[in-house]
């Protein structure tokens, strides 16, 4: 079975994996699809880089309408030129969105982690700030790797990914603390604050969260753009098509695979 690396256009899943499921649950990020593909995908100011660890090809490289497979140049009819050089040009456009959705979607996670901070924590203020300090690490870190001529889709999750795993233990053991603090004190306050937080989060979060999902909604539409070029190739390798990418539906939304 050959490897997936997934992109999904959703802030949920960082939502419930920081705040917990009953927090999370009122948010929504109006997302029509997933973008998946056996490869990894890299970007410089010459060519579109694309790799695998198994599975043939394991590495194919395009540049201005020409096709590199694994060991060499091959050839190409003028019509699967002008898709390739499209191909490039589109997915050149679509990173930058992509890179600007998943630092966004990262920085909803973290300003859901504040409300949390802030409603149970026994150090609000310093919980909050250790989080705007990652959340600033974060964009400091992703504006260097990942710009319209360098993209790369392991650099964006494993800083978002980093960011997160590097601030939930601060923030985790703060809320248990202010948990255990007010359990054992009898603070009232505190405990009902439990009971309008995730309306908080949601109030805080929601209008971000949809201005999100209508530019992931965006990105959607171009990648649907770029898997239909890449389905139309006439090119085979070994007899079989790249399938190079996959853009599918989410269930409940619009929008069409690209795939029969």
């Amino acid at each position: 079975m050959r490897p997936s690396h997934t992109f999904r256009l959703t802030a949920l899943a960082a939502l419930t994996l920081v705040c917990g499921s009953s927090f999370a649950s009122n948010i929504h990020v109006d997302a029509s699809c997933e973008i998946d593909s056996g490869y990894f995908l890299s970007l410089n100011e010459r060519s579109l880089i694309l790799t695998r660890e198994k599975g043939e090809p394991k590495a194919i490289v395009m540049r201005q309408g020409r096709l590199f497979v694994d060991d060499r140049w091959v050839a190409l009819d003028a019509a699967d030129a002008r898709r390739l050089a499209e191909f490039e040009r589109g997915t050149r456009a679509a990173m930058p969105e992509a890179q600007l959705i998943g630092r966004e979607a990262a920085g909803i996670a973290f300003t859901a982690l504040g409300e949390v901070a802030a409603a149970l924590g026994n150090h609000p203020e310093r919980t909050r700030a250790h989080v705007e300090k990652a959340r600033q690490q974060l964009d400091a870190r992703l504006s260097r790797v990942i710009t319209p001529t360098h993209f790369s889709g392991k650099a964006l999750g494993d800083g978002i990914g980093d960011a997160l795993g590097d601030t939930l233990p601060t923030v985790i053991g703060e809320v248990v603390g202010g948990a255990v603090t007010a359990a054992f004190s009898g603070d009232v306050g505190r405990l009902q604050k439990l009971d309008d937080l995730d309306a908080k989060i949601e109030a805080a979060v929601q209008p971000r969260a949809d201005a999100l999902g209508r530019r992931a909604e965006g990105l959607c539409r171009q990648m649907r753009a770029l898997d239909v070029l890449e389905n139309a190739l006439e090119y085979r390798y070994q007899g079989q098509p790249l399938d190079l990418l996959q853009v599918e539906s989410t269930p409940g939304k619009s929008g069409q695979s690209a795939k029969p």
